[in-house]
């Protein structure tokens, strides 16, 4: 068995929740190293692409969040055999991804200009991909993205509604979910309740 050690920064929740769930939804010991935006960026630059989350199997560095995601989700299955389900599952990841993107722009911002950055971006990006994704957990019959069951895209989906519920982000409205696409929440609430979720977090005591 390989050792995996995947380092990513000390919260739970962000691009690498999903694959901490499915490493112990796999039952496959990993180190979970945490660091602090400080440590970050004191090791960005010793970094593939100067990011995290970067999973180091047996001290070889693999970067890139949904890479490593459906890595691990196979190993969990918690990623779709079928191909056209897969794919709907990787349509949700990319989507969730780019919407990341724009999130992380408005990072260092403040005061006036972080307001403005920010309610630009509930008006815009965030309400564009908020109903694009609703639209998506209605096409996989409303309950789960892809394949009728919990995959990694329904772990990051949920990631993200209950960041943007919890106002994690300043000057964006904590209702934008529930006013936009309340079918999210409820997805929210059944992925949390998954008896893997429930263990995972469990296992965090």
């Amino acid at each position: 068995m390989p050792s995996y050690k995947l380092v990513y920064f000390d919260f739970d929740g962000g691009r690498a929740e999903p694959i901490r769930i499915a490493f112990h939804a796999a039952g496959i010991e990993f180190e979970d190293e945490r660091i602090s935006f400080a440590e970050f960026g004191q090791m960005r630059n010793s970094r593939r692409f100067n990011s995290v989350p970067v999973l180091e199997i047996d001290g070889q560095q693999v970067t890139q969040s949904n890479a490593l995601s459906r890595y691990i989700g196979k190993m969990a299955g918690l990623y779709p055999s079928d191909d056209l389900q897969a794919l709907y599952c990787d349509e949700v990841l990319d989507a969730l991804e780019d919407v990341s993107h724009y999130i992380v722009r408005t990072f260092g911002l403040e005061g006036e200009a972080l307001r403005e950055a920010r309610e630009k971006l509930a008006e815009g990006w965030l309400t564009t991909y908020l109903r694009g994704l609703d639209e998506l957990l209605a096409r996989g019959g409303g309950e789960y993205f892809a394949a009728n069951a919990l995959t990694i895209a329904d772990l990051k989906a949920c990631m993200q509604t209950r960041s943007l519920r919890k106002g994690n982000l300043d000057h964006i409205p904590t209702d934008l979910v529930q006013r936009l696409a309340p079918a999210l929440i409820e997805h929210q609430q059944r992925v949390e309740a998954d008896p893997r979720v429930v263990a995972y977090y469990a296992s965090r005591g």
